[in-house]
């Protein structure tokens, strides 16, 4: 349906985080490729500073506890929507919430295409009794493959990072270091499976802070991890704990002026990653086959649990299912694999 007269394509992908942050290689190259497309995202409050920097981008923030909660909720966010004239949709996330915009869609005879989330794919690949093991298609290769149905086609060489942006004025004083090197550690998932067991992350912390070659960002977010990572910047002259200091703004622009993020298979590995900074990233249950690999990294900046012992790795695609046996596949990952992993990365 791709015309050269000016079209306007409502992208919808409301979460989660890590999600959000690997659509963004695919819409900036989408408005790069094709200057005559105006995209309109679809998304929650929370995530919408991570499109603010995409030219031909603008936001529609979705209050789905509020005023677009429930059915009726969505009806009103649909003729909300559809005032703004779309010329198509792209629903890159495809949960029931979407669905039910879809059937409203139909009404307006508007294009509406959804994600395929390869389902099945996903289940034989978690299965412990698989007979194949390969990478899948990749998340940004099924978000490209919605755009090409509607007409708009690119390639994975076509899409592309996001621009380092400014240092706001009111962090400088978390960048004082004599030089060192800024790295970012983001030490929490949202499921256990995929999260590097606290205590051999902090011993990583500990040899970088020893080097004094760094100065170390700590990124988290509730209660419970901010204090945990506030404990650490006490404990460590190096290490400075950001979260629940700054805006999700500022955080992005800290991200985006790192020389190096790790994290784990999560939201701040993508964020870091949207910026085309180094991320090494830690596996645990989950797997890089499973296609949500940052995008853009190298796949030797990945550091594995050990399948050999723990051969049904992938256990799950999110980290959420972890058989008996299985609780510790990440101690497998040795502290110093992790600072090797770093300094290679960052040529020392």
């Amino acid at each position: 349906m791709a015309k050269s007269n000016s079209q306007h394509i409502l992208v919808i992908r409301l979460s989660a985080m890590g999600d959000v942050a690997m659509s963004v290689p695919v819409i900036a190259g989408i408005v790069k490729k094709y200057p005559h497309v105006k995209i309109t995202v679809l998304t929650k409050a929370f995530t919408a500073p991570i499109f603010s920097d995409i030219p031909n981008v603008s936001i529609f923030k979705a209050d789905v506890k509020g005023r677009h909660k429930g059915v009726l909720g969505l009806w009103k966010l649909y003729k909300e929507l559809k005032a703004l004239q779309f010329d198509a949709v792209a629903d890159i996330h495809n949960v029931l919430r979407s669905s039910i915009l879809k059937q409203f869609f139909k009404l307006s005879s508007i294009p509406f295409i959804q994600l395929d989330k390869g389902r099945a794919e996903k289940k034989a690949l978690t299965d412990p009794n698989r007979c194949v093991f390969k990478p899948l298609k990749t998340t940004f290769e099924r978000y490209a493959d919605v755009f090409g149905l509607l007409g708009y086609p690119i390639l994975k060489s076509e899409m592309v990072t996001l621009p380092k942006k400014p240092l706001p004025a009111n962090v400088d004083n978390l960048l004082i270091g004599e030089g060192r090197l800024l790295i970012g550690i983001a030490p929490f998932a949202a499921f256990q499976g995929k999260m590097y067991p606290l205590d051999l992350m902090k011993k990583v912390v500990s040899h970088l802070d020893s080097t004094e070659q760094y100065k170390i960002l700590l990124f988290g977010g509730g209660a419970k991890e901010v204090e945990v990572l506030t404990s650490w910047e006490k404990e460590f002259n190096t290490c400075i704990n950001v979260a629940g200091k700054l805006s999700f703004s500022q955080e992005l622009s800290l991200l985006s002026n790192l020389k190096l993020m790790l994290a784990m298979d999560s939201g701040n590995a993508h964020l870091a990653a949207m910026y085309a900074v180094p991320t090494v990233t830690l596996w645990g249950a989950t797997h890089p086959y499973a296609g949500f690999y940052p995008f853009g990294q190298s796949i030797e900046n990945a550091v594995l649990s050990n399948r050999k012992q723990y051969p049904a790795i992938p256990t799950s695609i999110y980290g959420n299912k972890v058989p008996e046996g299985y609780e510790d596949v990440m101690r497998t990952i040795a502290p110093e694999d992790v600072v090797k992993k770093i300094q290679l990365i960052l040529g020392q």
